[in-house]
This record gives C-alpha cells, structure tokens and sequence, in this order.
C-alpha cells in the first residue's frame, strides 16, 4: 500500500469495491434512492448555510443520484449518500449507517498530539498486543491512508462506523525510529438481534466510540488537599444536580483543573450550567447563527460558585462543548487552558431518522465573542503541552503535571498518570 497524503481526502476515495459487498436489489436500490431523496431535501431545508459553502448542492444531489443508480451493491450505495454529505466539509454533517450485526473491536487506540497521530492504547490480549503494537508507536498509515488533523476524524468514521473491516494494515513507526507494517485484525462481535435496530436520534460519535474509542463515562474527583481538586469531566450530558455536586466541592479548594480531554461535547445546557459555576457573573458563550437568525448564547450565574484558580486541559479529542468552554475561560481571562490544540469540530446539529438510517444535519455554528468560529480552527492552549513517545509507553502525564505546578501543587507525571486509570469495556 503507498500512504495517500492528500489533504482532501474524502469519503467517496473510501468507497469499497463490488468484490465485497452483495449484489444490489431492485428494493434496496429503491430504498436508497428514496433515502438520499429525504437526506437532500432536509440538508436543503435545514443546513445552517443556505449557500452550502458555495456548492451546487441540487447537482451534486443529481450527480450522487446517478451514482446510487450505477452502484452495484446496498453498501456502496450508501456510502455514496456518505460521501454526499461529506462533500460539505463539516463536522457535524454526516450519514448514519445501518447498526451493523457485527462489532468489530480493533484493540487499539489512537490519538493525534500535535501534528502526528500515536497509539495511545492496547487491548491486553488483542490481535493488536499479539502484533507488538505499544502506546508511543506513530501510526503512519491506516489502510493506505496516512491520518493527519484533517484526515483521522473520517478514517475513524469510515472504519468505525461506515465500513469497519476484519483487519487492518497499519505502518507504524515505533519509538527508536524504525518502521514496519503490520496487518491487525479485530475481535468481531455478534450484536444481540434485539439491539441496533433503532438509531434512536444519537450522534455517529457517541457509535464510533462505542465501537472503537470507547471512553469512562461517569465525571471522576481527585482531591489534593485544600489546595487543589481535579476534575477528569468525559462528557457534557450531566445534570444540574450533578453539576452542582461537583462545583460544591471544587469550593472547598484554592484551584480547579477542570480535564475535558478526550471530551467530545454533547449537551449545551449543561454546557451552559458548568460555566455559570465558574463564573461570578452573567457571561456570553457567543452566538448560535442559523440560516434564519443569530440568537445569543448565555451562561447564567448560579449558587455558589466556584471563585479559584482555573485550569483547563483540552487535547485533539475535545471537541464541541469542550472547546467552547476553554475558549470562554481564555476570552473572559478566567483561566489558563493547556494541552493541545483542539479538535475544532464545534457546529449546532440536529439528527434526521429516516427508518433505520439517519443523518446528523448542521443547523447553527457558533460564533464567539471575539467574532470567531471554532470549526476546522480548534482551541490553541494558552500553554502548549504534549507527552511525548517515551511518555505515552511509560504511562507519564505532563499535562496534567503541569496544570499541577501551576496550581501551586507537586506532581510527577508518573503519579499523575496513575490518577485515572483507564479501564477496557467489555467486548
């Protein structure tokens, strides 16, 4: 395999060959015909940029129609009605799949810091583990394609949720510098019959990692004395109640290092209620701008809040909520954010159910006070932190160390990389 480098790599470069898929029915090729008819129509509809970011969307909905016509299997055909929605270049403008009947569980993870993707973990007992792959390995290739800050989050999406394959062919590269390749293969799962046949409105991110990336869902407290509290936060789908719980204790300490790595985003109230706890005022998140009108975003003081020093840890992983909580602390100077520079996926959708497919549409962005949007741009840390090879394989954590130090608190990396150990979900 050559490692394809290109910057605008698509979904539709992806897209199988006939050899592994089944031959199409005149009913599948009916269905798919109607659902790309109902996914246009509400892009058309609903999608927050009635200009599409300047493409012809009804002839490239002509030119997608022809190619579902011509396809010669169910799965290319959808995967033609991916690649569509992909053509608008937004993060949160995709097709959801069928649920597969098979879960394929690769054994490994991996991450971007800064400019280069690693495996940051592997399954012990994997195909992965088996192949000698380590955390701290660079990942130069992932099927051919070489997963860079504008290529990894569809390599994810296509092998994760749109095609996910019995093995993979990775080129690594490990630590000492030397390069090999190795053909991974996944632990393939049956799904129970009665589970995935309904999408149930959730976001393709939430599939993929479930699937692949899975992550501890449940906020996680360390306490340091009266001197400092971690928050490992995982997610934005707390309620207030919980939320008020957390604040309360990051009351009875001088600093606060509020983890939103690996914090993929999810609901914008309690986006809005954990910033009126770190705010002793009313402040603007920024604006949510639709085709039809801007209407202004506001997290509202309330309770007690929390009035110490602030830090804030994002990396590539963060995204959504995430990056717009560390990006008010910065424009408000409420805090310092490390890390790495963020995701910069952070759109306003809505999900489409179309009987047992779906789509996740783009209804807003959000543009900051600073009359900035943070999509495709990302959150550059006030003070760029990364771990490097030799820290990821060591299990070290310099950048919740250093958050530490600023706290006024001592903390190793090795210690600090102890604190919230991760735990594999049951295959």
């Amino acid at each position: 395999f050559p490692t394809r480098r290109s910057s605008d790599l698509v979904i539709a470069s992806f897209l199988p060959t006939s050899a592994w898929c089944q031959k199409l029915t005149g009913l599948e090729r009916s269905r798919a015909e109607s659902i790309l008819h109902d996914v246009a129509a509400d892009v058309k509809k609903h999608y927050y940029d009635p200009k599409f970011h300047g493409l012809d969307w009804d002839n490239k909905v002509r030119e997608t129609k022809q190619k579902v016509d011509d396809a010669d299997s169910g799965n290319k055909a959808l995967s033609e009605i991916a690649a569509l929605l992909d053509s608008l270049n937004d993060s949160h403008t995709l097709f959801v799949p069928p649920p597969p009947r098979l879960r394929h569980d690769y054994g490994w993870q991996a991450q971007l810091i800064g400019e280069r993707c690693y495996v940051v973990r592997v399954r012990p007992g994997s195909d992965a583990e088996a192949k000698g792959m380590k955390s701290g390995d660079e990942i130069l290739g992932i099927n051919g394609y070489a997963p860079t800050r504008k290529t990894f989050a569809k390599i994810a999406y296509f092998f994760g949720a749109l095609r996910p394959q019995p093995s993979l062919r990775v080129v690594l590269r490990d630590p000492a510098g030397q390069e090999r390749t190795a053909n991974i293969d996944a632990q393939i799962i049956e799904r129970h019959p009665d589970l995935g046949h309904s999408l149930g409105g959730r976001d393709i991110r939430d599939k993929i990692r479930e699937m692949d990336w899975a992550r501890e869902s449940d906020a996680r407290v360390v306490e340091m004395g009266d001197e400092l509290m971690i928050l490992k936060f995982p997610h934005f789908f707390f309620n207030e109640s919980k939320i008020d719980s957390l604040i309360g204790k990051a009351r009875k300490h001088k600093a606060l290092i509020l983890d939103l790595r690996g914090n993929g985003g999810g609901s914008v109230e309690t986006l809005k209620y954990l910033l009126g706890g770190v705010f002793d005022k009313e402040i603007k998140i920024g604006d949510r701008v639709s085709r039809d009108e801007r209407k202004a975003m506001i997290a509202r003081k309330h309770g007690h809040c929390f009035e110490g020093k602030l830090l804030v840890l994002v990396d590539s992983r963060s995204a959504s909520a995430s990056e717009l909580s560390a990006r008010v602390v910065q424009i408000e100077k409420r805090g310092v954010v490390l890390g790495d520079l963020s995701s910069g996926m952070v759109m306003v959708a809505q999900f489409h159910d179309y009987d047992g497919v779906g789509a996740e549409i783009t209804e807003a962005d959000i543009i900051m006070t600073d009359g900035k949007s943070l999509e495709q741009v990302g959150v550059t840390p006030d003070e760029v932190v990364l771990p490097t090879t030799a820290d990821l394989l060591e299990g070290r954590d310099p950048v919740l160390a250093r958050a530490a130090e600023l706290a006024g608190v001592q903390l190793s990396p090795e210690a600090a990389g102890k604190l919230f150990p991760y735990e594999w979900p049951p295959q």
